[in-house]
């Protein structure tokens, strides 16, 4: 009742027995009656989830005391969510959170009938919590009120209660559903990061399984039905390809599981050789259980598309037009033919569905499921999808053109003001390689003109970053272009550039076909200056399969024309290339007049670069005539330089040939530390070519030390490499290496071993002077006399030389 006093309203209710008391506004409710039964251990089961050890401690902790009230846990659809809400919330009751029980509401937030609104989401948590129907307020308002004060009638009574909304779409579904009382836990799912300014609940974000966890979770769905099922453990590879088909996506990979469950002499090859078709893998993803209720990877997807405003359901649809894995908001922007912050609203809109990522966060580079792309390139496409393309591409060449200027310029030379410096342009090419050399083949189809254009922009780049297997792709594409297009010179440029990515993958044969043809195209032209690039090319390759001589007269020949024309640039390379040829065939003083030669021109142009190759190379060849300190210097300088310019392969190399100077002037542990430290960066940066001469390099200068088993490891390692590489002289060299450090500990007779394998290929590849150092190592171990340090014939191995091409 209500008397009212002069200070104010006073309001008095008492109830008993089975009666409730709640207030609502300035209405107080009392009712009474038996017990409505209550609804509070409502989880559905418990789902087994395989490889979510992370985010369910994560979520564990979440639900914990010292938790947010609210977690949401988001997505892409089919990647989990809900499985792992009711994992975690089994193992937060089983760990005793919530003794006042459990709650459950699936939200239907993107079912195409309608999701359950808030007033709907409220009347049945209240009857769950045992409120009649009878007695359910008469407002949205008033039900929250008394959803609230139940929820803190449980908590004083019997504790915490958790509440699990799984497939909300809006912060309005869950808003009302927040509890008052800092006890209780809200748990979401959605595919959407739902926040606004007045609902803030922590996000759990939820990716892909890992590979292994993928695997794992089709074996166990066909080995706990059928533990004899022999198909996971007798298939791996094709379970593998399954799994990649699936992109790794939970709700596809459990279709999958399905259909071989359904099947049981199914092989999983040819579900895998189904799934190959990247046409019709949508529709091979999809099971009907035979009670009327299917999974379908596309129908997951459908729910969150024809939710997007029509802008962002437009964007969508281009998005599978870009070649590459992932896209930048700029190039999103050229795309959809918007500006980039407009752009970037709509991106984010995708991302909130759960439909892209941005990764990593802040990078403003946007990823797409590899499903997801497949059902967004099945839409009907865009009228305007060939000038969205045209415009995408135009972007990524114009771009890249400006960051080749970068790489190509010399102090001093103009340079596009798209980039800041030579470090931005680099950072971008990283970040858009894999986009730029998909763009390839995309412009091939009817714009081979464009293909010369993108791929002269990448060839320097893709040589400096020593990506030799895209240099082959992009060069095979241009040799084609230039054929189609009838332009000779066009053709010559290509098959250059080609050829030095052959050489890189030591194709060394059709190095020198393409760089001798390339050459015939240009003295056919008059081209004396792409006649010159050839030749330079062409005696590197030359140089590689050790025919010095025809080398060295390809460098004289590049180096007459670069003075003839005055091209001190050219000049530079020529030097410093027939200097490398001329330390090949011991040829030393000229050599270094060479060296020094170049490095005087690189100086007077302000090239860094080239002058720091010419001190590397020039400390090489003071090496060889016993100037060790002078190398030392030389080498110190050329790894300063480009460490300075983050040219980590570059300083390896100075860094190798440092060690090796450093040995020879008897300084072994500095030399020690330094090979260790080229070791680990070739091994870094994934490069096996200049592993195995780190690691022989590194043998030499253990066995220096008297640590001879270490030794050994090292040359056995480098012999192992090098075989691989199919680097037979360098092999034959790391066994000479081994065969001394096996000499050292009288191991005579795998000394012998190693010693006779090493002549036979020196005497195969007609390198005499090798075979003679290596017989009399062989004489020495078959008469097992352990020679002295001073008289022992010792391997001047410099892989690390860096030869001058020109794109």
């Amino acid at each position: 009742m209500n008397d009212r006093a002069p200070d104010g309203i006073r309001q008095h209710a008492r109830s008993s027995g089975n009666g409730r008391t709640y207030q609502a506004g300035q209405n107080i409710y009392v009712t009474e009656g038996s017990p409505a039964p209550q609804a509070l251990a409502a989880l559905p089961p418990a789902p087994h989830l395989t490889g979510r050890d992370g985010p369910t401690a994560a979520l564990l902790k979440a639900l914990g005391p010292e938790g947010p009230p609210v977690t949401v846990v988001t997505g892409l659809p089919g990647v989990g969510k809900t499985a792992l809400a009711l994992h975690a919330a089994h193992r937060a009751v089983a760990l005793g959170h919530f003794p006042g029980g459990t709650l459950f509401l699936h939200l239907r937030g993107y079912d195409p009938a309608g999701a359950v609104a808030p007033e709907q989401a409220l009347e049945a948590l209240l009857r769950a919590l045992g409120v009649r129907d009878d007695d359910l307020p008469p407002t949205p308002e008033e039900q929250a009120a008394l959803y609230r004060s139940e929820l803190a009638r449980r908590a004083d009574r019997h504790g915490p209660v958790l509440i699990v909304a799984d497939d909300a779409s809006t912060t309005t579904q869950l808003a009302p559903l927040t509890p008052a009382h800092p006890a209780h836990r809200l748990l979401a799912t959605s595919r959407h990061a739902l926040t606004d300014p007045d609902f803030r609940p922590r996000l759990l974000p939820l990716d892909e399984l890992d590979t292994a966890s993928a695997a794992r979770l089709i074996a166990e769905a066909l080995t706990q039905p059928r533990p004899e099922d022999p198909r996971p453990a007798a298939e791996p590879e094709a379970l593998a390809r399954v799994v990649a088909h699936c992109g790794r996506l939970p709700l596809a990979l459990t279709i999958a599981a399905a259909l071989l469950a359904d099947d049981p002499g199914l092989p999983v090859a040819a579900l895998a050789e189904d799934l190959a078709d990247a046409r019709t893998r949508l529709e091979t993803l999809r099971h009907e259980n035979g009670t009327g209720r299917s999974l379908a990877v596309r129908a997951a997807f459908d729910l969150s598309y024809h939710r997007l405003r029509p802008p962002d359901a437009r964007l969508f649809r281009l998005l599978p037009l870009n070649p590459g894995p992932d896209l930048s908001t700029e190039a999103a922007a050229a795309l959809a033919g918007r500006p980039p912050r407009e752009t970037r609203t709509s991106l984010a809109a995708l991302a909130r569905a759960g439909l892209i990522a941005e990764h990593p966060l802040g990078s403003a580079r946007w990823r797409m499921h590899d499903l997801i792309r497949l059902y967004a390139a099945e839409l009907p496409p865009e009228r305007e999808d060939a000038e969205a393309l045209e415009r995408l591409l135009e972007h990524y060449s114009t771009t890249c053109e400006a960051a080749d200027d970068h790489l190509r310029a010399l102090p001093g030379q103009p340079v596009s003001a798209l980039f800041a410096d030579r470090t931005a342009a680099l950072t971008w090419l990283d970040a858009e390689r894999s986009n730029l050399i998909a763009a390839v083949p995309r412009l091939a189809t009817g714009a081979p003109r464009a293909v010369l254009f993108l791929t002269s922009a990448l060839n320097v780049y893709v040589h400096q970053r020593r990506r030799f297997h895209d240099a082959l792709a992009i060069g095979a594409s241009a040799v084609t272009a230039a054929r189609e297009l009838g332009d000779r010179q066009g053709e010559a440029r290509a098959l250059n550039n080609l050829g030095l990515a052959l050489r890189k993958v030591r194709r060394f044969d059709e190095a020198i076909a393409h760089h001798t043809q390339a050459a015939d195209v240009y003295r056919e032209f008059g081209n004396r200056q792409g006649e010159a690039r050839a030749l330079n090319n062409l005696g590197l390759a030359l140089q590689a399969v050790r025919r010095h001589d025809e080398a060295i007269a390809a460098h004289d020949e590049d180096l007459a024309i670069c003075r003839d024309l005055g091209d001190r640039r050219g000049e530079a390379r020529a030097l410093n290339n027939l200097g490398l040829a001329l330390q090949a065939v011991r040829r030393h003083d000229e050599a270094i007049a060479a060296h020094d030669e170049d490095l005087a021109i690189c100086r007077d142009l302000g090239d860094r670069q080239g002058e720091a190759q010419a001190l590397n190379n020039l400390g090489l060849a003071l090496q060889a005539v016993h100037r060790h300190a002078e190398a030392i210097t030389a080498h110190t300088r050329a790894a300063a330089f480009h460490r300075e310019h983050d040219d980590r392969y570059s300083e390896a190399q100075a860094l190798s040939n440092l060690g090796l100077a450093l040995r020879a002037a008897h300084r072994h542990d500095e030399a020690l530390a330094i090979h260790r430290e080229v070791l680990a960066t070739y091994r870094a940066l994934g490069d096996r070519d200049g592993e195995a001469p780190a690691l022989n390099n590194l043998g030499l200068t253990l066995r220096g030390l008297g640590r001879f088993d270490e030794a050994i490891a090292a040359h056995t390692e480098a012999v192992a490499a090098y075989r691989e590489l199919g680097d037979r002289h360098s092999e034959a060299q790391a066994l000479g290496n081994l065969g001394l450090a096996l000499q050292a500990v009288r191991r005579h007779d795998e000394a012998v071993a190693a010693h006779t394998r090493a002549i036979a290929v020196f005497q195969e590849m007609d390198d005499q002077h090798s075979a003679h150092l290596t017989r009399e190592n062989l004489a020495r171990a078959v008469r097992g006399a352990r020679a002295t340090a001073g008289k022992r014939r010792r391997w001047p191995f410099g892989r690390g030389r860096a030869g001058r091409a020109e794109a």
